[in-house]
């Protein structure tokens, strides 16, 4: 498996900005079958930056309705990634 199918894509919301400036974290949705080990090697690999850590999370299901239609949101995985001191990761703009 490369490391442009571990990574799926960054989280951008505003709890995961306030990480990213606060404790220089960044927060990427991952592929199911990912793990800590597989997620560090991809950022190594994209971003060429040594990962301190990574903290992984399933995301589950949450019930949704639009008038008397009911779903459900999709279950994903999230990785949260910490960074050494002065290292940044700039979602916005990278190649991907």
């Amino acid at each position: 498996m490369s490391a442009r199918d571990i990574i799926v894509r960054p989280l951008v919301t505003e709890k995961t900005m306030k990480f990213q400036d606060s404790f220089n974290k960044v927060t990427f949705e991952v592929a199911k079958n990912a793990n800590k080990v597989s997620v560090a090697q991809a950022i190594k690999e994209i971003y060429n930056i040594k990962v301190e850590g990574v903290n992984i999370v399933n995301v589950h299901p949450k019930k949704k309705r639009m008038g008397r239609y009911e779903g459900t949101t999709s279950a994903y995985k999230k990785a949260i990634v910490t960074l050494p001191e002065g290292a940044s990761i700039d979602i916005f703009n990278s190649e991907k």
